[in-house]
């Protein structure tokens, strides 16, 4: 029986006494083409968690580990985020998600903090109900005093998300929900100068516009608010950036960096100093896990990726993301 080495690479005497080689099948071919790319990823996917290991932590600046959507296994998820060195901010959209946040930033208040804000599609008459967010089959009531009360919880560190939403507004409610999202933010603006806390920005435009940018920098600016302002999952271009970036604002991005690249120019524009990480989970999970449910621990494929944008080191990346979500939570 011929040794495992001869099976792949068979040498034979010709009719000359000369050998003659047998390539690989292609199907063996691209078998070792598939085993060297998982090797591969793994290996970075190994080097990436080392080189956050060095530090103390990755923050993910925006997610929703409070959400239903992690109701079967959260304390599976937390640990591993814990285990990748991410610690999170649970981000409130409405009272209950708000209290369900600071609940769980009290249960692991090494590793969560919370936020406790009213999110701008609840506001909507045309209301999508999103069963990762909620069971109920009807969108809660803004009450600027129960979030209040909430907000002066210690594990608070921000009032949102809160902000504009224009993407889905038809044609018959835009000039009502619009006029009412700008009112119901502005409350939780006040809120967040009240408590000298940081406001966490929920901020889309309606299709092929950066109109809902527009209108924020008309509803709140560094004279009336002089708190940190950070605008999460940001897709503005690069001309709106350049204004927000000159008011002072922060940004997030998240796993769609990974796999579009309709945001690197707007990347150019801001300053690493003013760019923190986030999954947004259970949504946008990065390229190599795109169709799954997001969760903290995939963020270092995110920050790998920004890495590359930014044209800087990866850990030089996770130090400056780590710094400037410690410095603008308060953490």
């Amino acid at each position: 029986m011929p040794h495992r080495s001869q099976a792949v690479r068979k040498v034979c005497e010709g009719a000359e006494g000369s050998p003659e080689v047998y390539p690989l099948s292609a199907t063996f071919s691209f078998f070792l083409h598939i085993v060297y790319l998982k090797i591969a990823f793994y290996a970075n996917q190994f080097t990436m968690f080392s080189m956050i290991s060095k530090r103390n932590f990755l923050i993910d600046s925006h997610s929703h580990v409070q959400f239903p959507a992690y109701d079967t296994d959260r304390s599976e998820v937390i640990q591993r985020a814990k285990e990748a060195n991410v610690k999170m901010i649970a981000v409130g959209t409405q009272f209950s998600t708000s209290e369900a946040g600071i609940a769980l930033a009290r249960a692991y208040p090494e590793d969560i903090w919370a936020t406790v804000g009213y999110h701008p599609n609840h506001l909507s008459e045309n209301w999508h109900h999103d069963k990762k967010e909620q069971q109920k089959a009807a969108p809660e009531k803004f009450d600027i005093e129960k979030l209040r009360e909430l907000a002066r919880d210690p594990k608070v560190v921000a009032i949102g998300e809160c902000g504009l939403d224009y993407y889905r507004l038809v044609e018959g409610e835009k000039l009502k929900v619009k006029s009412l999202q700008i009112e119901v933010f502005f409350q939780q603006a006040e809120l967040a100068r009240e408590l000298n806390k940081a406001l966490m920005i929920h901020c889309r435009p309606s299709k092929g516009t950066d109109d809902a940018y527009e209108d924020l920098l008309k509803t709140i600016s560094n004279d009336q608010f002089p708190i940190p302002k950070i605008v999460h999952f940001y897709v503005g271009g690069p001309a709106i950036t350049k204004r927000l970036v000159e008011a002072g604002f922060y940004f997030t991005f998240g796993g769609v960096i990974t796999f579009a690249r309709d945001y690197d120019e707007s990347l150019s524009i801001i300053p690493l100093d003013r760019i923190l990480l986030e999954t947004d989970c259970p949504y946008v999970a990065p390229h190599s896990k795109r169709g799954k449910r997001n969760e903290p621990a995939f963020i270092a494929e995110t920050a790998q990726k920004l890495a590359e944008i930014k044209n800087v080191s990866f850990e030089k990346l996770i130090v400056q993301a780590e710094q400037n979500a410690v410095s603008f939570f308060k953490i």
